[in-house]
Order: structure tokens, then C-alpha cells, then sequence
């Protein structure tokens, strides 16, 4: 039987698992750190500054996230109801063809999408170890730094299984800003719009809204670990 009830036992707890979503939204319609690096490498004049095509890449980028994410939440909620695991594969089965498909898949998409978005990571993990520590530029640091990188993501994924929970957490702590509020900030500074116009008061409910976003969905994500720390089963 599936059942479309809350988890929550209480009031509390279910206020907590609602901002705790609010930041895993945040983490699936993140990247802008990666679309001012993508910007700035387009040739832009000032007959076709690059702020066009990037505009339609962008629209068209979040189109085809919403119809990858939407249809797979609703139709596994509709299928497991409140039982849907985090990973929705784990709630898988069979086929078997199905679930090996689906995780190749998903191998596949991580290999390219990790490097897009690690890559302001990386960037500035290099010039820390150059301006800090005395490296020289060269593939040597690369693979230092990147290897090193990489190795540390995947220890802490493999080592603490609670998926669901640190997207919440790291998607308004370190997601929502960027996605929401920051931008808006730096558009008021720059065009500096008359004070109380539509676009004025736009930006500054979108401020608002972004601040109570990244507050609301870290503090969900870090009691919703707290919560359900004993449960968890480390390299699970």
C-alpha cells in the first residue's frame, strides 16, 4: 500500500522537512557561479553583447531541468508515496535493465556535469595554492589540486549517507544566495533603479525572499542531519 501522509510526527518536524525542500530546490536550479564563468569566455560587442545568447541559454536550461526533475518527483511520489527514497533508484526493483540504464545514466551525466560546476572550485583552489603557497602554474598543480578535490567529494559521499538532508543544507547555505538574493544586490548597485519603481521593489522582494530562503532551508537541512543522525549507517 502507498501512502501520500507526512513523515512528520509533529508540527515542528514538518516545518523543518518543508525548509529542508526549500534548500534541495535551491541545489537542483543552482549554477549561477558557473553561468558568470560560461559569460564571460562568449565574445560579446556591442551590436550583439553576450548577454542575448546567454539569456536564451539560461531559459532554455531551466526548461529542460524542469521537464527532467518535475515529471520524475511527481510520478515516484505517485508511486512510493512518502516511502520515496532520496535516490529514487533505491526504491527500484526491477527491471533490472531499467536500474542499470538508469544508473549509467546518471554516471554519465555526473562525469560532465562535475566538471562544469566544479570548476570555479578548482579555479580557485589553484590560485590559493599559487598566491599562498608558491606553486607555478602547470598540469602538475592541476592534477594536484583537482585529484585532491575530487578524492575529498567522493570520500563524503561514500562516508555519510544522508543524501537528501545535505542538499537542503548546502543548497541554501551555499546555492541560495547566488541564486537568489546576491544577483538582485549587485543589479541595484550597478543600474541604481529609482528608489520604490517596479523593478526597485522587485529586486528587493527578491532580496527578502532569497534571505529567508538560505536561512530557512540551512537551519531545515542542519537539524534534519541532527535528526536523523541515528538512524544513519555510515558507508551505507
Amino acid at each position: 500500500d502507498v501512502s501520500y501522509g507526512y513523515k512528520a510526527t509533529n508540527p515542528s518536524d514538518l516545518t523543518f522537512r518543508i525548509f529542508n525542500a526549500l534548500g534541495q530546490i535551491s541545489f537542483a536550479f543552482a549554477g549561477h557561479a558557473v553561468a558568470l564563468e560560461i559569460q564571460a569566455t562568449m565574445p560579446s560587442t556591442p551590436e550583439r553583447p553576450s548577454k542575448v545568447p546567454m539569456w536564451q541559454g539560461v531559459m532554455g536550461a531551466y526548461f529542460v531541468n524542469a521537464i527532467c526533475y518535475f515529471p520524475v518527483a511527481l510520478i515516484c511520489y505517485w508511486a512510493f508515496g512518502q516511502d520515496v527514497d532520496d535516490n529514487v533508484l533505491r526504491n527500484l526493483e526491477r527491471p533490472a535493465w531499467l536500474i542499470a540504464s538508469a544508473n549509467l545514466m546518471v554516471v554519465v551525466h555526473v562525469i560532465g556535469s562535475y566538471q562544469v560546476f566544479a570548476m570555479p572550485v578548482f579555479d580557485l583552489l589553484e590560485r590559493m595554492m599559487v598566491t599562498r603557497f608558491g606553486f607555478k602554474h602547470g598540469a602538475v598543480l592541476r592534477f594536484f589540486t583537482r585529484t585532491t578535490f575530487v578524492a575529498f567529494t567522493l570520500f563524503t559521499g561514500v562516508t555519510f549517507p544522508f543524501f537528501g538532508d545535505l542538499l537542503g543544507f548546502f543548497g541554501g547555505f551555499g546555492f541560495a544566495p547566488t541564486s537568489f538574493f546576491l544577483p538582485s544586490i549587485m543589479w541595484l548597485i550597478i543600474k541604481k533603479p529609482k528608489r520604490f519603481s517596479i523593478t526597485w521593489l522587485v529586486n528587493w522582494i527578491t532580496i527578502v525572499v532569497g534571505v529567508c530562503i538560505m536561512m530557512a532551508s540551512t537551519m531545515g537541512g542542519l537539524r534534519n542531519i541532527i535528526a536523523d543522525s541515528s538512524t544513519y549507517s555510515f558507508y551505507a
